[in-house]
């Protein structure tokens, strides 16, 4: 980049007569680089018909010409030992979300067979989870129909927003925050089945509510529910254990881990089954289940609640920022799980989100409450050893039977086991190792967490996540209001001078703060006879608007203060802000010049002006 001859202007003195306009060579050097938005618009809507892109969001068209015979055993595998896992959790969440225990079983299907086609992440199993069975449960208890129109919306927000490429957007939120939501859930969820594993029925699945009604009604406890819960319970925690049994086969003690679940709703139905043929009943059981299929048709916009009917307009009054909410959890947690199995592949977060979407959508047509990608689940299936997507028709056909022939087996299931369940898998998302990992990275993340924690806890799910991000970004605002400068006093030749750094990019936020540091450090070194401050730029990027007018202004002020400002080694893109301004700041850029350059420049403009000054006064 050359260096333009435009003479450095005296100290004391205002800035010389120059044209208001830059020069040619001037003009097109600071010439602002629009983005091409045209050939931008022209590219997108040729490559959106092009058969790549096509392929990219039907990933089953890339991966299933190339499957092979010998994955069929392992999805099959794979695919049965999740099923296995996802009926008893599926019946437990339905629960969770104050609905019959079917409508879990109807969420845990239909997602299994889109996610085929449109998936990217094998691994990757869609059902409903904990977390968003917690946060449609204050509108699925008003009617199933809220529960249902929330998972249509909730989809066409997620596909919408994979459509136009917005996975970008789950970046905002970072792991603390989601630390604290997951935590906060895991607790609350847990502690509305507490009293369920004991034998009680609590009015209320809130956290402070939950645990008041559980200790004032101690004496009403049921023994063998209680018994049979923390039975269960620990018999859960035990079996997860014997993943990591190191002798004998590996493999066999492997697959009793993950088959846990079953055999936990196994063992207490069986037990309740056998011990009510006398015709009493030991246990408080899930009760019947409406057996068959659910009917496939479209999604309730209108329902109708103790014989008044609530129009469509009306049921999204209700359901507020969940229609919000609700979608950025289940990207959340999808994109979250996508990345933990990728295995060190790139996972494109946008085509995860369509994949969710089509899966929310079509699951609402068989009166599923919202899906995402479930994390134990996605764990059995990987520990299963699955090869390809195609695992999960396996566990969407495992759930269909169930749902033909077993619904009267269902009947003896016990609720406290049903609940040991939900408590158990509710553990293992209390991931304290992160917590300490934040504590030893950097104290300072800890502020979003407990924000996210305590708010979610304590008010609710989607306004914890909400602050959480809120005071996250705080953060980032606050430290880009207050980049990191260094101010110091140099000397070259006798003349002294004031060096100022920047570390970092400059914007509108900090645009203030740059300016008065260095107008306060000007004041504090007049004594050293401080009479040029160089601003060192190589650092800065770009400037906004708001930052160019604060230089301006900052060169007026230390003119006051009889102080010339120099910019030294600027990018051209960060100068050209300032010079289209006001093209008659150009002359204090300097680029390409060693710093004793700059110096000697400004000592003999200095002296010529003395000079000329001196001969004004003798002519006078």
């Amino acid at each position: 980049m050359s260096e333009f001859t435009t003479p450095v202007t005296a100290t004391a003195v205002s800035v010389p007569s120059t044209s208001s306009r830059l020069s040619l060579g001037e003009a097109d050097l600071y010439k602002e680089q629009l983005p091409p938005l045209g050939r931008k618009l022209r590219v997108a809507l040729t490559t959106c018909c092009r058969p790549q892109t096509i392929v990219q969001k039907f990933p089953i068209i890339s991966w299933f010409p190339r499957y092979q015979w010998s994955y069929l055993l392992q999805d099959f595998i794979a695919g049965f030992t999740v099923g296995l896992t996802t009926i008893p959790q599926a019946i437990a969440y339905g629960v969770v979300a104050g609905l019959e225990p079917q409508y879990g079983l109807y969420s845990a299907f239909m997602g299994c067979f889109t996610y085929i086609i449109f998936g990217s992440c094998k691994d990757v199993t869609i059902a409903t989870t904990a977390i968003m069975a917690l946060m449609v449960q204050p509108y699925a208890s008003i009617s199933p129909d809220y529960a249902i129109l929330l998972c249509f919306l909730a989809g066409c927000t997620i596909l919408l927003l994979g459509l136009c490429n917005l996975g970008v957007l789950v970046r905002f939120i970072s792991i603390p925050v989601i630390t604290g939501f997951t935590i906060a859930a895991a607790i609350t969820i847990a502690s509305a089945q507490i009293n369920n594993l004991v034998g009680l029925v609590s009015p209320s699945k809130a956290l402070i509510p939950s645990w008041k009604f559980f200790f004032t009604h101690l004496n009403k406890i049921s023994r063998n529910d209680a018994l049979l819960g923390a039975s269960s319970l620990v018999f859960l925690l035990i079996m997860k254990k014997t993943k990591d049994i190191s002798y004998g086969n590996r493999i066999f003690w492997k697959y009793v881990s993950l088959s846990r679940n079953a055999c936990t709703v196994i063992i207490g139905t069986f037990l309740a089954f056998i011990l009510s043929r006398d015709g009493s009943q030991p246990f408080k059981v899930t009760g019947n289940i409406t057996p068959g299929l659910p009917p496939f048709r479209p999604p309730p916009f209108s329902t109708n609640v103790n014989g008044t009917t609530v129009p469509f307009t009306e049921m999204i009054g209700t359901v507020g920022t969940s229609l919000a909410f609700i979608p950025m959890v289940a990207i959340l947690e999808i994109v979250a799980i996508a990345k933990a199995f990728s295995k060190g592949k790139i996972v494109n977060a946008s085509q995860e989100m369509v994949a969710l979407g089509m899966c929310n959508i079509l699951a609402s047509f068989v009166s599923s409450m919202p899906v995402t990608g479930s994390f134990t689940r996605t764990a059995v299936n990987n520990a299963s050893g699955v090869k390809t997507p195609l695992g999960g028709l396996v566990t969407g056909s495992l759930v269909l039977m169930a749902l033909a022939f077993l619904t009267q087996t269902f009947y003896y299931i016990p609720k406290s086991t049903l609940a040991s369940i939900i408590i158990a898998a509710m553990i293992s998302l209390v991931e304290l190792k992160k917590v300490k990992d934040t504590w030893v990275a950097k104290k300072a993340d800890l502020f979003p967490f407990l924000v996210t924690l305590l708010l979610s806890l304590f008010w609710s799910l989607e306004y914890g996540i909400l602050s959480g991000t809120i005071a996250n970004c705080w953060f980032i605002l606050y430290s880009s209001a207050r980049p990191k400068i260094e101010l110091s006093t140099e000397k070259i030749s006798e003349e002294v001078f004031g060096l100022v750094t920047i570390k970092q990019k400059l914007d509108y936020a900090s645009a203030e703060y740059v300016k008065e540091k260095i107008v306060t450090f000007v004041h504090k070194q007049q004594s050293e006879g401080i009479n040029l401050v160089i601003i060192l730029g190589n650092e800065i990027h770009g400037i906004d608007s708001t930052v160019a007018a604060n230089i301006i202004t900052l060169k007026e002020d230390l003119q006051v203060l009889n102080c010339q400002v120099l910019c030294w080694n600027w990018n051209i893109s960060a100068a050209g802000v300032i010079c289209r301004l006001q093209p008659e700041m150009r002359p204090i850029f300097k680029f390409n010049k060693t710093l004793e350059d700059i110096i000697e420049e400004y000592r003999s403009q200095r002296l010529s002006n003395k000079a000329s000054q001196n001969t004004l006064y003798s002519e006078t």
